[in-house]
């Protein structure tokens, strides 16, 4: 699900980095958006979202590092909680975790696992080869959360197969 274009205003301020950060990857580096559109970036991700959807949702899940930007500006706008997905030994216990792979190494997240459960949304920047935001769900649904819906600035369409749960993104790229 989607409401991209290729020529959306928001992809004149995002800069390709080739060959980063290893050999073969492009890496789109979306800061120069955060110094000069975070306004423009919020509401288009909440104009992405079907509406009524932010209705059914307790809180969104900030998915470390730029996760945490969009959806802690997202929660403060809407007036919805966080979950915070973290590095290992960043969050107090207790904490379930899970390792992945991701397109240039291996990585783990973790999930505080004491919370309530509540319908969530995911959040972060880019969707990729789907294997941080696969993880992310998995950890949501294993600490009793109903995952409705991801929500990523950027969908790298092409990198990853259909994902296990709707997708609403405001820029693709294949």
């Amino acid at each position: 699900m989607t409401s991209s274009s290729s020529s959306h205003p928001l992809w004149q301020a995002i800069r390709t980095v080739p060959d980063f950060p290893k050999p073969g990857i492009d890496f789109y580096d979306i800061t120069p958006l955060l110094r000069n559109h975070v306004n423009e970036v919020i509401d288009a991700l909440l104009e992405a979202l079907p509406t009524g959807l932010m209705d059914d949702i307790d809180c969104l899940v900030a998915i470390e590092a730029r996760g945490f930007v969009f959806a802690s500006l997202l929660a403060g706008r809407l007036g919805k909680s966080l979950i915070l997905l973290r590095k290992p030994g960043k969050l107090p216990p207790p904490v379930a975790n899970k390792a992945y792979a991701l397109e240039y190494g291996e990585d783990t997240l973790e999930i505080q696992d004491d919370l309530d459960p509540a319908k969530v949304l995911l959040v972060d920047d880019i969707l990729a080869t789907g294997g941080t935001l696969k993880t992310a769900l998995e950890l949501c649904k294993s600490a009793g959360h109903s995952v409705e819906g991801v929500l990523v600035l950027l969908d790298l369409v092409n990198l990853h197969e259909k994902f296990p749960a709707p997708v609403y993104t405001v820029l693709e790229a294949e």
